[in-house]
């Protein structure tokens, strides 16, 4: 028994020209997803390893740097703040001592 395809064009012209027309557009929106994605940098990126041992290393000098200029940031505004508070009666005694700690340490 022969199977009937059912595309076949002499049977289904128009509805075969119209499930091209569906396809075509299906793929290009697939291709401009794939385009937004950036999807070729991607897959070169992680087929190329000395590209991607590069990349990651300056990822993560980057990093490292980052983290160790926002803490000398961080700390030296927070003793900044600190020293604004030498005067108050309480606190400003710890706060001096520490301040001479610090200033004694070579």
């Amino acid at each position: 028994m022969a199977r009937l395809n059912p595309y076949d064009t002499k049977e289904h012209p128009f509805e075969l020209r119209h499930e091209v027309k569906r396809l075509n557009g299906r793929l290009d929106s697939i291709a401009d997803m794939l385009e937004k994605a950036d999807f070729k940098d991607i897959l070169e990126n992680y087929t190329n390893p000395k590209k991607r041992v590069v990349t990651n290393f300056m990822a993560g000098l980057s990093r490292g740097l980052g983290l160790s200029v926002g803490t000398f940031v961080i700390l030296g505004l927070l003793g900044w703040v600190l020293s604004l508070f030498v005067d108050l009666p309480m606190v400003g005694d710890y706060i001096k001592s520490l301040q001479d700690y610090i200033q004694s340490q070579p």
